[in-house]
């Protein structure tokens, strides 16, 4: 169990990475409107600081009264029904996606801003870096405490660190520099012409807000963690979510505040919305992050505080997206085990880890690094619309949970507790609320639209899934009607050649004891035919050997349509086919052996009556192989070998 000062750290490095770029959202689209409309930058980011309030006061509601770790989806599940619980799972899933591509993204443009050979390269180290992290989970490698707490608290203490010693050279020291941005002129869209004023500027501050609000995700990772806490859990997860709170609010506003004061500049397209001091074109002209531009100028004389700055930043990003790869899986497991996500998604790897989920999680999350061209900019425009849906959502539950047990309590001062809780959790779903509102209107044709799609799309695969795996179950519910036997058995032994294989598989069919047993080769070779009647003969095998004729050389389709002759021919028995099949070790080699098998038992998978039966031979590879899977299973992590080589 976690206590505060190590789960802060573990919580927070998705919250708090949002720092990182959230700040720069609220200058990119101001931008659109030119330099004056700079001086917005500080009002939005206090009614942006204001919604994290809300949203932290709200949540600390859901931590105390919610501690199993279900977080919104949960909160949704229980109080609201299943829709918008599977409402909120989609969102979910669509903002792990985007956690992973904002964040990895975002550190790429770090490390361009720190080495200047990672320029232009953006998208192949983002995508190498989702690589990375997609190998490290898929071996079962876990986080700890210690490995989250050492560098999220280097990110908040050098962040800190730059913001205190930056205001205190521009309030005590005799002021800072400027940002080497801050001679470049910026040009406003046509509409912004005539000055920032009407319909259109209040838009802009509209959108500007919305991309600002970026700052709040991940506020929700407590809620989803409270089962790692110490006791008493809900307290010390409500203790910490306020810690978060503060200081995400205290750096997203100090590093809004420090841009204004060195006049760091930044837009969405640095090669048409900038010039140079003189109207000059700007060549290959490299547009650093608001956090690399302060921290440029407040360690202008001392470099490794740069560096720390950006390394940090950078790592605290990293960790970030690794925190949705370990959240996707559990949730894809979760719906899976809940029957709206395939059951595969349940299901441990070799490493104990959830590895269909982190295959998924990161090919989707490459595909949106290169549509996106790693620019979180664009890949921005995505991402509020799920987090909002899921707070939301949330705090609707929240209010209607508080209003159930209102119905049932009598002690004055227990209610007197409930309906402050239920009052906060209102003012946050007024608050989520009205920011949805304001994020699909102002930011759905930037983007926005394709998370709508995607958590659509995802909401109708998880309930057709929940449909299929219903009906699956009401079609195999089994009566009396199945315990009826099978009046006849008839055997039949696929025969290729006359080897090991065949003789085991031969032998396993006599053991069955079937009503009826031959062995089936199908002729596409005369000479090949003849010669296994003639080794069929010498063996004097006990069994007959059926040879069907194909002129065309077909190999599946005659034996098909013979076992479903034999079927028709007795209705209520059943057709046993034996298939003799190599087992091998080196995937190289499945592609040499086994592919006409394969065929065949596919067709006869779908002809009623018809069984079945692959009869396995191991080759020396295979052998080798089942050896090493036995070594790896005894010695996976949370199985311990005895002295004998069992557990």
């Amino acid at each position: 169990m976690l206590p505060k000062r190590i789960a802060l750290p573990v919580f927070a490095s998705d919250p708090l990475s949002s720092v990182a770029y959230s700040p720069d959202e609220i200058f990119l689209t101001l931008a659109l409107a030119g330099v004056t409309a700079y001086t917005f930058s500080w009002k939005i980011a206090i009614v942006v600081g204001f919604v994290m309030l809300a949203v932290v006061l709200s949540y600390r509601q859901n931590v105390q009264a919610y501690q199993s770790g279900g977080g919104d989806f949960e909160v949704a599940s229980t109080n609201l029904g299943a829709k918008p619980a599977l409402t909120v799972a989609s969102a979910l899933l669509v903002d792990y996606v985007l956690t992973v591509a904002v964040s990895i993204s975002s550190a790429a443009q770090y490390l361009a801003t720190t080495v200047d050979v990672a320029r232009g390269h953006e998208v192949l180290i983002a995508g190498a870096a989702v690589l990375f992290l997609a190998a490290m989970n898929l071996r079962g490698v876990r986080e700890s405490g210690t490995a989250f707490a050492i560098p999220t608290y280097i990110f908040i203490f050098s962040m800190l660190g730059m913001v205190c010693w930056g205001l205190g050279q521009h309030f005590i020291g005799g002021g800072l520099g400027r940002a080497e941005s801050a001679d470049l002129q910026v040009i406003a869209e046509p509409e912004f012409a005539d000055g920032f004023a009407g319909v259109a500027a209040a838009f802009l501050l509209l959108r500007a807000f919305a991309s600002g609000c970026a700052t709040l995700t991940g506020v929700e990772a407590i809620a989803n963690g409270v089962p790692a806490f110490r006791k008493p859990k809900g307290k010390n997860a409500a203790t910490t979510l306020a810690l978060l709170g503060a200081i995400a609010i205290t750096l997203a506003m100090s590093i809004v505040a420090l841009a204004n004061i060195i006049h760091a500049q930044v837009v969405e397209d640095p090669e048409h919305q900038l010039r140079g001091p003189n109207g000059e074109v700007l060549v290959d002209y490299h547009q650093a992050p608001l956090v690399g531009q302060i921290a440029h100028v407040v360690f202008d004389n001392f470099p490794p505080g740069f560096f720390l700055i950006t390394l940090s930043t950078g790592m605290i990003l990293l960790l970030a997206a690794n925190t949705a790869f370990n959240g996707f899986p559990v949730l894809a497991s979760i719906l899976a085990k809940d029957g709206y996500a395939p059951r595969a998604f349940a299901a441990r790897g070799d490493r104990l880890a959830y590895s269909n989920g982190i295959v998924i999680l990161a090919g989707f999350s490459i595909l949106l690094i290169v549509a996106f061209d790693a620019e979180v900019t664009r890949l921005i425009q995505l991402y509020i619309v799920g987090v909002f849906v899921a707070f939301t959502i949330g705090q609707a539950g929240m209010v209607r949970h508080w209003t159930r047990l209102l119905k049932n309590e009598r002690d004055p001062v227990v209610r007197a507790k409930m309906q402050t809780s239920r009052t906060i959790n209102a003012f946050g779903l007024s608050v989520t609320g009205i920011v949805l509102v304001v994020v699909l209107i102002t930011k759905f044709t930037h983007g926005a639209w394709i998370s709508i799609v995607a958590m659509a799309i995802a909401f109708l695969l998880m309930t057709g899934i929940r449909r299929h795996y219903d009906n699956v179950a009401i079609e195999l519910a089994a009566d009396e009607r199945d315990r009826v036997l099978p009046t006849r058995v008839h055997a039949m032994v696929l025969v290729s050649k006359l080897h090991k294989p065949t003789l085991r598989a031969l032998a396993f069919a006599q053991a069955s004891r079937p009503n009826a047993l031959e062995a089936v080769t199908v002729s596409t070779s005369d000479s090949d035919t003849a010669e296994l009647l003639k080794q069929w003969d010498e063996r004097n095998l006990p069994m007959p050997l059926k040879v069907l004729h194909s002129p065309y050389r077909e190999l599946i389709r005659p034996v098909v349509e013979y076992a479903s002759a034999i079927r028709d021919a007795n209705p209520r028995g059943v057709v046993a086919v034996y298939i003799p099949e190599y087992v091998v070790g080196r995937w190289w080699e499945q592609f040499l052996h086994n592919q006409t098998a394969l065929r065949l038992k596919g067709r006869l998978l779908f002809t009623p009556g018809v069984m079945v039966i692959s009869v396995p031979y191991q080759l020396a590879s295979g052998k080798e192989r089942a050896e090493e899977m036995r070594e790896e299973y005894w010695l996976a992590p949370g199985l311990r070998r005895g002295s004998d080589g069992r557990r």
